[in-house]
C-alpha cells in the first residue's frame, strides 16, 4: 500500500515493486492451491470447497485491480482480513488432512505477501499477520476437536512473517544508501557541469566583447584622422551584443543563410566577399552562431591586417556536419608568432568552436595569404565529446557514462541487500525449523548420520558464502560451483534417506531450506538459472517418491501444495530479485538522471542569468555610457577626452580577457595586456619587476591593475610600470609622462583612487603633466599567500 513522502528513486521504485510482488504472489498461490485442493477433494466435498475458495479468488482479483485503480485503505484492509478469516476457518468444513495443509500454505504465504503489500504501513501488515495466524489456529482446533493444539505451524508462520519484514527493511536500507550516495555524486557532477557551462559562456561572452566593444573602443582611441561615419551604427550594434546573454540560443539554424548575412564593412574597411555556399546547412544554433561570429571576426581581421579588400567564403556539408572556409590572398602571417595576449584568433575563432564541440584552424605564411577553416562534426561526434544538444543550456557532460555508473551502483546495493536477505533466511530457517525437525525425527531416517552430515554440509556452505559476502567480495566461480554441487547433494541425500510417505512432510527438514541456500549463491544471475536448480531439486525428490511407492492423485496434489508453499515461494523471490536488479535499478537510474538533468539545467540557467547581470552591471558604469554616446552622437571621436576614455576602457577589457589565461604569474600577464593597448596608442612603456611572484586573488588583481590601466590610457608619450613583491605586500605603480589633464578621470574611473578591498590602498600624485599612481595590497599572516 503506497504512501507519499518516500525518499529517492530507488526506494520509491522498490516500494512499488514489492507491493505488486506481494499482490501477485498471494493471488498466484491462492489460485494454484485452490485448484490442487479441488483435485484432492472428494466429489461430495467439491461444492463446499468451491463455495469457500471462490471468494478468496475473487478477493485476489479485486486486489489486482487495485494496483491500477487504488481503493480506500480501510476497504482493502477489511477485504484482506475477511479473506484470511474465511480461509483459516474453512478447515472444519473441508475436513481432510490435505485440505488442512492447503489452508496452512494459503494463509502462510498470504501473511508473508501482506508484509510486502503493506510494506509502508507495518502496523496494518502485522495486524493482518496476527489475524491470519489466529484464524488458522482456530480453524485447526475446530477441525480436530479431539486433538491437542499444534503450536509448531503457528510459530513457523510467525517466523516467516518476521523474515519477510526483515527482508524488506534490509533491501530498503540498501536502496536508501544507494539513493544517498547517488545524490552526493550527482551534486558533485552538477557543480562540475555548472562550472563548465559558466566557463564556456564566459569564454563566449569575452570573445563577443573582444569582437565588438573592445575592437571599436580601441579603434576610437588610436586617433581621429579618419572617416567616422561607420561608428554610430557599429556602436549601437556593439551595445546590443554586450547586452545579449550568450548560451540561451535554442533550436537549429540554416548556416548558409547566416553566412550570406556576414557584414562586409563600410568605406575603406569594406571587404568584398565572393561566396560559394552549398545550402541549406541546418545545424544546431550554438555551433551555427559560433561559426557566424568567428567568420565575422575573420573578415574584420582581413580588413585590418591582410592589405587586400577581397576574400572568398565557401561552405559545404560534410556528413551530418558542415565546413566553412574563408581565404584571402593578402600578406599572410606566421600563426605561431602571434602573441598569446592577442585574442582574435585564439578566443574569437578557435576558442568559440572548441566551446561548442567543433574545431577551427588557421593556415597562413608570410606572402601567401591566409585560410581559416571551421568544422562542425555533427551530432554523432558531438555526442562523444559530451552529447551537446541544440538547446542553449548545455547538457551535462558524460551523461550516458554517469547514468550507467549510477545504475551499476544501485544494482550493486540491491544485490548486496538481496544476498543478505537470502543468507539470513537460509540460516534462520535452517537453525530453527529445520534443526528441530532433524532432532525430533532422528529415529525415522535411514541412516540418520547421513541426514546429520547433510545438515552440517549445508551450514558450511552458508557460512563460507556469508564470509565472502560480509567481506564485500564476490563468491569465486569455483567456490560457487562446488557449493551448488554440495547443496544439490544434500537434496539428494535427504530425499533418498527418508522413509516412504515422508517427502515434504514433517520429517523432511531439507526440502524447504535447500532452495534458500541456492538462491543466496545464484542471486546475481538470472532467475532462469535458479529455476533450473529448483527443477533439479524437485526432480530428485519426485524420483525418490516415485521409487518408494506409487502415489495417488490426492497424494500428488498434497505434494504439489507443499512444493508451492516452499519452492514456489523461493522461485517468486528469485523473480523479484531479478526484477530489482534488471528492472528497478535501471529505472531508478534513468529517473534519477532525468531529475538531475532538470536540476542541472535550472541551476545553469540561474547562474548564467546571475553572471550576465553581474557582467552587465560592471559595464554599466563605463563601457555602456561610451557606446550609447558614440552610437547616438552625444560623444564625438574627434574629442580627445572621448578617445582617452575609450583607450582606458579598451585596456580594462584586455585585462579582463587575460584573466582566464593559465600562466605562472597572472598579475604580470594582465599588466602586460594593459601595456599592449598603450603601446598600440604610441606610448613607450617600460616594465620592471622586483621580487619573487606569489599568488594574488583575482579580485585583488583587478584593484591593483585598474589605477595602472587608467594612467596608461591617459598617457601620451612614455610610462614606466613597476611591480614590487615583498614579504606581506605587493605594490604596482606607474609613472606617466605627458598625461592628459586628470580632472575628468573621475568620470572615467569612479573608483581608481579608492579600493573596495580594505587591504588594497591606492595613492595618486600629479606633478605638472606627469602622474604617479600606486596600488598596494597588504596580506595578513592568515591569508595563506606566500610572497617570498
Amino acid at each position: 500500500m503506497r504512501r507519499g513522502g518516500h525518499g529517492g528513486n530507488s526506494e520509491r521504485l522498490l516500494i512499488l515493486t514489492v507491493e505488486r510482488y506481494g499482490v501477485w504472489l498471494r493471488s498466484t498461490v491462492v489460485c494454484l492451491c485452490s485448484a490442487l485442493g479441488l483435485l484432492s477433494a472428494d466429489s461430495a466435498e467439491i461444492p463446499r470447497a468451491t463455495a469457500l475458495l471462490v471468494p478468496a479468488v475473487l478477493a485476489c482479483g479485486v486486489r489486482l485491480c487495485s494496483l491500477r485503480r487504488p481503493l480506500p485503505f480501510a476497504l482493502l484492509w477489511a477485504l484482506d482480513a475477511a479473506v484470511l478469516l474465511l480461509t483459516g476457518l474453512s478447515q472444519p468444513t473441508l475436513g481432510s488432512e490435505g485440505a488442512d495443509a492447503m489452508v496452512e500454505v494459503i494463509v502462510g504465504i498470504s501473511v508473508v505477501a501482506l508484509q510486502f503489500e503493506w510494506a509502508t504501513r507495518p502496523v496494518a501488515g502485522a495486524a493482518l499477520a496476527a489475524w491470519g495466524a489466529v484464524a488458522c489456529a482456530l480453524g485447526d482446533v475446530l477441525s480436530s476437536p479431539g486433538h491437542s493444539f499444534d503450536l509448531i505451524p503457528l510459530v513457523r508462520m510467525l517466523i516467516q512473517v518476521g523474515l519477510a519484514r526483515a527482508a524488506y527493511l534490509i533491501v530498503r536500507a540498501r536502496a536508501r544508501a544507494a539513493d544517498r550516495s547517488a545524490a552526493v555524486t550527482a551534486a558533485l557532477h552538477r557543480e562540475a557541469d555548472v562550472a563548465a557551462a559558466r566557463w564556456a559562456t564566459e569564454r563566449e561572452y569575452l570573445a563577443t566583447l573582444h569582437d565588438t566593444a573592445s575592437a571599436t573602443l580601441l579603434t576610437v582611441s588610436q586617433g581621429d584622422g579618419r572617416d567616422w561615419s561607420w561608428l554610430p551604427p557599429r556602436a549601437r550594434q556593439d551595445l546590443d551584443a554586450v547586452s545579449a546573454m550568450p548560451g540561451f540560443e535554442t533550436g537549429s539554424v540554416d548556416l548558409a543563410a547566416l553566412l550570406r548575412c556576414v557584414p562586409e564593412g563600410e568605406g575603406r574597411s569594406r571587404v568584398r566577399l565572393t561566396t560559394h555556399i552549398d545550402g541549406p546547412l541546418t545545424i544546431p544554433s550554438g555551433p551555427g552562431l559560433a561559426i557566424f561570429n568567428g567568420v565575422r571576426e575573420a573578415v574584420t581581421n582581413v580588413a585590418r591586417h591582410a592589405g587586400v579588400r577581397e576574400a572568398g567564403l565557401r561552405a559545404w556539408a560534410e556528413g551530418d556536419g558542415a565546413v566553412v572556409e574563408l581565404s584571402d590572398a593578402g600578406r599572410g602571417f606566421a600563426p605561431d608568432s602571434v602573441p598569446a595576449l592577442r585574442r582574435g584568433i585564439s578566443g574569437s575563432i578557435i576558442g568559440r568552436m572548441h566551446a561548442v564541440g567543433g574545431s577551427a584552424s588557421v593556415t597562413s605564411r608570410p606572402g601567401t595569404g591566409t585560410r581559416v577553416q571551421w568544422r562542425w562534426h555533427g551530432r554523432a561526434r558531438a555526442a562523444q565529446a559530451g552529447e551537446e544538444e541544440a538547446a542553449g543550456v548545455p547538457r551535462p557532460l558524460r551523461a550516458q557514462t554517469q547514468h550507467m555508473a549510477v545504475v551499476r551502483f544501485i544494482r550493486g546495493q540491491l544485490l548486496y541487500g538481496a544476498q543478505l536477505v537470502a543468507l539470513l533466511i537460509s540460516l534462520v530457517w535452517q537453525f530453527t525449523i529445520s534443526l528441530r525437525r532433524l532432532v525430533v525425527h532422528q529415529d525415522v531416517y535411514h541412516p540418520a548420520w547421513a541426514q546429520t552430515a547433510a545438515f552440517v554440509c549445508l551450514a558450511a556452505v552458508a557460512v563460507n558464502g556469508g564470509a565472502y559476502l560480509l567481506r564485500g567480495r564476490q563468491i569465486p566461480p569455483r567456490v560457487r560451483g562446488w557449493s551448488l554441487g554440495s547443496v544439490l547433494a544434500v537434496s539428494a541425500v535427504c530425499a533418498f534417506t527418508l522413509p516412504p510417505g515422508q517427502s515434504t512432510g514433517a520429517a523432511d527438514w531439507a526440502f524447504g531450506v535447500v532452495g534458500w541456500h541456492a538462491l543466496f549463491l545464484l542471486a546475481d544471475l538470472r532467475v532462469t538459472v535458479f529455476a533450473a536448480f529448483l527443477g533439479a531439486h524437485i526432480g530428485l525428490n519426485a524420483t525418490a517418491v516415485a521409487l518408494s511407492s506409487a502415489p495417488t492423485a490426492a497424494e500428488l496434489a498434497d505434494l504439489g501444495v507443499s512444493t508451492i508453499g516452499s519452492c514456489g515461494l523461493q522461485l517468486s523471490v528469485g523473480v523479484l530479485m531479478t526484477h530489482l536488479l534488471h528492472g528497478t535499478a535501471p529505472a531508478a537510474g534513468s529517473a534519477a538522471a532525468r531529475e538531475e538533468e532538470l536540476r542541472t539545467r535550472k541551476r545553469i540557467h540561474e547562474h548564467l542569468q546571475s553572471d550576465h547581470k553581474e557582467r552587465y552591471r560592471a559595464l554599466t558604469a563605463t563601457t555602456v555610457p561610451l557606446l550609447v554616446g558614440l552610437g547616438h552622437g552625444a560623444l564625438s571621436p574627434h574629442d580627445e577626452e572621448v578617445r582617452l576614455r575609450c583607450g582606458v576602457e579598451a585596456a580594462r577589457m584586455r585585462r579582463l580577457f587575460a584573466e582566464g589565461d593559465a600562466v605562472a604569474d597572472p598579475l604580470l600577464n594582465e599588466l602586460r595586456a594593459c601595456i599592449e593597448v598603450a603601446e598600440h596608442q604610441g606610448v613607450r612603456v617600460s616594465l620592471a619587476v622586483r621580487g619573487l611572484p606569489g599568488e594574488v586573488p583575482v579580485e585583488v588583481r583587478r584593484e591593483l591593475i585598474d589605477p595602472v590601466a587608467v594612467t596608461l590610457g591617459r598617457t601620451r608619450s612614455t610610462a614606466r610600470v613597476t611591480v614590487v613583491w615583498t614579504h606581506g605586500i605587493v605594490r604596482v605603480s606607474v609613472v606617466g609622462v605627458d598625461c592628459a589633464d586628470g580632472r575628468p578621470t573621475e568620470a572615467v574611473a569612479p573608483s581608481h583612487d579608492r579600493a573596495t578591498d580594505p587591504k588594497v590602498s591606492v595613492a595618486r600624485t600629479t606633478h605638472g603633466e606627469s602622474v604617479w599612481a600606486e596600488a598596494s595590497w597588504s596580506r595578513s599572516a592568515s591569508s595563506g599567500v606566500d610572497l617570498t
